[in-house]
């Protein structure tokens, strides 16, 4: 077992806190919340948790076993991302919220592909090659904190912008939620 290196743990920290962009995807929460009625913290949080670090040990070779190549992964990924960024833009609602979206919300799309997407899980893998997997472990530890505080805090977060703030962040994230995925989707493409 190798010691921990601080400024390793430093810097995976902040690369996934980058790729998972919690900041940036409040106006999607609070969009998300507002239609299922509220959002399990907990849940999503633990969610994240378990994703990220299943696939930082299996998801190579998960992706082998069902003959997926990491460029598919991300592109189905950046689909979901993009679809979700037009309704924000747009202001429409392609996925009609039914009885059953209040307990799913938490998980599809919030805690995949939302923040531990196709980003993450690419970023992951890359970093398993440059990090200890310990330093990374605990990357991912710190960001689910993160996310767990941001989700916790999202009523709190929609007061503080008010309804007219909520609609321009959702509008401008929009955008760039939307840009994100088409460069997703452009840098996992041969065309």
């Amino acid at each position: 077992m190798h010691p921990f290196i601080f400024k390793e743990i430093v810097s995976v920290t902040m690369i996934l806190f980058a790729i998972i962009d919690i900041l940036g995807a409040i106006p999607v929460i609070i969009q998300l919340r507002q239609r299922a009625g509220h959002i399990e913290s907990e849940k999503a949080s633990i969610v994240v948790l378990i994703l990220m670090i299943v696939f930082l040990f299996v998801g190579d070779k998960l992706l082998d076993i069902i003959g997926l190549d990491v460029a598919s992964f991300a592109i189905a990924g950046s689909l979901v991302i993009f679809i979700i960024a037009m309704e924000m833009i747009l202001g429409i609602h392609l996925f009609k919220p039914d009885e059953e979206m209040s307990s799913t919300v938490s998980i599809v799309p919030l805690a995949f592909p939302l923040i531990a997407g196709a980003g993450t899980m690419t970023t992951l893998l890359s970093l398993k090659s440059q990090y200890q997997t310990q330093d990374i472990l605990i990357g991912i530890v710190l960001n689910t904190m993160f996310v767990y505080l941001v989700l916790k805090n999202v009523q709190w977060l929609e007061k503080l912008f008010g309804k007219t703030g909520i609609d321009i962040l959702r509008k401008a994230f929009g955008i760039i939620l939307l840009a994100i995925a088409i460069k997703l989707f452009r840098s996992n493409t041969h065309l």
